[in-house]
């Protein structure tokens, strides 16, 4: 594959830049140019010592695991001469004098401008470990090994803590919080981790995953640490946000957000309706169904229920029950239009997520750590956000229509952020 420079995507969206500019305090081209090129510099000194680890197989500290008369010798002074001035980098030696470094080689002295780009790449884009052994190979013509991709996509890890502690906007429109299930080895064992998934949409129109947290089976308690999280990290305001079926998650959200309007997600109920029901009377019950959820008023979704039960009841009761049991957090949307609607009854924009990360993912059987999960879903996410630069469509005319029912919660946040 050509990766030149001239075809690559853009390195940041407008927003990752702006804070990149805040978070580094730039006021100038050259602050710009000086911080980019730390960055750089520290891509480049943290896969050095991550070649020397593979070189000797062990880090530097875990020497139980040391199988080697090889040892680290210090470092040796390298400068790298590029666009924006010379890179000073503290080169790993050995004592046998083997170590050959791939990602800065013995004899070079200049970086090479798409290198620096493909780095950055190499980082920020998710690639599996297949992918990024393809771009070494590419750009090296050497081989590398899987557990060397490992190590030197480990030097991301800083980054993804600091994004998944970053601050947030004081207000989202909504957010869907939905849970994914992982094989992970913990002390030997296998066991079933949740990724916990947020999902936003601020003010402004514009998604983003709010954060990804690794536990234990889902539980509406993990949940109510979720939201405290995302609390302390600046959300002061939810108006609506979109569950699955978890019981008792409503009184999470509650308690964290009292003015937040729940929506149970259509889907999930549909799919957990249908779970019991013959294949013959899928179709039939499917559309009965239907007429709830598209009905126009709350009162005549009810209607639709009662015609649903009556006919139903006999055969399927569990899903009558549901549906009656499930009622308060199910009808939220009737209150709105359709734009609104469509936005609140399904949580399709955290499943396509979701769909994409099982596709990452699949080939993945079992992850070495929660660690191991976690890295790997962050670059996924950071890959996939990229192309999140726009609004969604028709932004401005869901955005008033959410105001008619909110309109102090929402002026304030926006005259705050002008």
């Amino acid at each position: 594959m050509s990766m030149g420079a001239a075809e690559m995507e853009p390195l940041f969206t407008q927003e990752q830049a702006k804070a990149f500019i805040k978070r580094n305090k730039l006021k100038d081209g050259q602050s710009l140019e000086d911080a980019f090129y730390d960055q750089i510099k520290g891509y480049l000194q943290g896969a050095l010592e991550a070649e020397m680890d593979e070189e000797l197989g062990y880090t530097k500290y875990d020497l139980k695991n040391k199988n080697t008369p090889n040892t680290r010798n210090g470092h040796s002074k390298k400068t790298l001469r590029s666009r924006s001035g010379d890179i000073e980098l503290q080169v790993p030696r050995d004592s046998n004098g083997e170590f050959e470094p791939v990602i800065v080689k013995k004899h070079e002295r200049s970086l090479n401008p798409s290198l620096a780009e493909r780095i950055i790449r190499l980082y920020a884009k998710g690639l599996s470990t297949r992918d990024i052994g393809d771009m070494m190979r590419e750009l090296y013509g050497v081989e590398v090994s899987a557990e060397m991709v490992s190590r030197i996509t480990d030097k991301v890890l800083p980054l993804a803590r600091e994004w998944q502690s970053r601050p947030l906007d004081p207000m989202y429109a909504i957010v869907y919080l939905d849970g994914i299930m992982y094989n992970v080895q913990d002390e030997g064992q296998t066991t079933k981790k949740t990724v916990y998934l947020v999902y936003g949409v601020n003010v402004w129109g514009k998604k983003d995953v709010l954060g990804i947290w690794v536990g234990e089976a889902e539980s509406a308690k993990f949940w109510l640490k979720v939201l405290m999280d995302l609390k302390n990290r600046g959300v002061k305001d939810i108006l609506i946000s979109a569950v699955d079926g978890l019981k008792g998650f409503k009184e999470a959200i509650e308690s964290a957000y009292p003015q937040t309007e729940v929506q149970q997600c259509i889907v999930h109920q549909v799919r957990n309706s249908t779970k019991f029901v013959n294949y013959k009377d899928r179709k039939e019950f499917c559309n009965d169904m239907k007429a709830i959820y598209t009905a126009p008023t709350e009162q005549a979704g009810l209607d639709a229920l009662d015609r649903f039960a009556e006919k139903w009841e006999g055969k399927y009761a569990y899903a009558v029950k549901s549906w009656r049991t499930n009622w308060p957090s199910l009808s939220t949307f009737y209150r709105y239009p359709p734009e609104i609607r469509r936005m609140m009854y399904t949580t399709n924009a955290v499943e396509n997520l979701n769909r994409r990360l099982r596709k990452v993912t699949k080939t993945k059987g079992v992850f070495p750590s929660e660690e191991a999960l976690f890295k790997m879903l962050y670059l996924i996410i950071v890959d996939a956000s990229e192309k999140w630069t726009l609004p969604l469509d028709n932004w401005g005319s869901i955005i008033q229509q959410l105001r008619a029912y909110n309109p102090e919660r929402i002026d304030q946040h926006i005259l705050a952020a002008q």
